[in-house]
């Protein structure tokens, strides 16, 4: 089939989406598809929701220069918004800013004083272009839960696996924890300082990744100064494939406490890794991995109660291993390829 992969991204930001869009596209060529993936530039301000919602829907993409285009797997919004006869939406997040983050109290939408209309527009359109699609999937039961609580509308959730998974593996531990995620406040680095602080032991992090915006990175160097905790965090800013392999392996755990995940490359690469993971009982997608004390720990999403986890952890290293080995062992019960993705959104 000739099949579009449609996605949207923020120009010189790339994460979790971005690696998802171009292995799924590496997936379907495998199975002999012709795919090409069509990007939506998209900052996500209110000026770009107005303009994106038209935009999208004007797009024609059924054919291209006379060949038919069999089929359109859409993925974020408002990619997923372009009109097609057979298309297919695998779910990685609506625009959170009109749903949950809206709920929460975290919406930029909140502070606009076109911020209702422009939620009601976003939440009209998305009803109407999930009933266009043929199937509805989601990357996550996260996901699935959010559009069903929001739009009344069921999404079958679908796991897939993350980017390079053969290559993860496990070596001796050493003391340190690791937290490898973008710098955003919705990913809680902050979080996971102030119960640094406050740990009863010299517990150790090692902190990898870049910042969404100029300022952030600014603010994490500046809170580790502040807790006076510098000589217990090494931050290492981006790093490559194989230096995130190796601390992965040589990790004591994995911290990943996010605030309502979709999903979390996170979690799935440190269990392919044999680590345990730290996460919190609002982390979302981290949670329908992580099995409190049975694969890693689930901490309330508080200073106090996390650092609670971390001394746990580092006085208890043996418990670590046996969680890791545990988290291995259920990631692959749970029989997660890219072979079972490509099935669905192509039958």
């Amino acid at each position: 089939m000739k099949i579009i992969i449609a996605t949207t991204q923020v120009p010189f930001i790339a994460g979790g989406a971005e690696i998802q869009a171009t292995s799924l596209k590496t997936a379907l060529e495998k199975e002999g598809h012709l795919v090409e993936i069509v990007t939506i530039p998209f900052k996500g301000y209110a000026s770009d929701v107005l303009i994106s919602i038209p935009f999208t829907r004007m797009l024609e993409l059924a054919e291209i220069h006379g060949h038919k285009v069999d089929r359109l797997i859409g993925l974020k919004f408002p990619s997923y918004l372009i009109p097609h006869p057979n298309k297919v939406v695998w779910l990685i997040h609506q625009q959170r800013d009109a749903y949950d983050l809206w709920e929460s109290g975290h919406s930029a939408l909140l502070n606009n004083p076109s911020g209702i209309a422009i939620r009601e527009a976003i939440r009209r359109m998305d009803n109407i272009c999930m009933n266009e699609a043929k199937f509805v999937y989601a990357e996550s039961k996260n996901v699935a839960r959010r559009l069903m609580k929001f739009n009344s509308f069921n999404a079958a959730p679908l796991y897939h696996p993350p980017k390079n998974e053969e290559r993860f593996f496990c070596d001796r531990s050493e003391r340190y924890l690791f937290f490898p995620s973008r710098l955003t406040p919705l990913k809680r680095q902050d979080l996971l300082l102030k119960a640094l602080s406050l740990t009863k032991n010299p517990v150790k992090v090692v902190l990898a990744g870049t910042s969404d915006t100029p300022d952030y990175e600014n603010v994490i160097q500046a809170l580790i100064k502040d807790l006076k905790i510098e000589d217990r965090v090494q931050f290492l800013g981006g790093i490559s494939e194989e230096q995130k392999f190796s601390l992965y392996s040589k990790a004591l755990a994995v911290i990943y406490p996010p605030y309502d995940e979709d999903y979390g490359y996170v979690t799935l690469e440190a269990m392919l890794s044999s680590k345990p993971v730290i996460t919190c009982s609002d982390s979302g997608g981290s949670l329908e991995f992580i099995q409190d004390r049975k694969s890693g720990w689930i901490a309330e999403p508080y200073p106090e109660g996390l650092a609670d986890i971390l001394d746990e952890v580092w006085e208890n290293p043996t418990q670590a291993e046996k969680l890791g080995i545990a988290a291995r062992d259920y990631y692959c019960q749970l029989g997660i390829s890219w072979k079972s993705v490509i099935t669905k959104l192509c039958e």
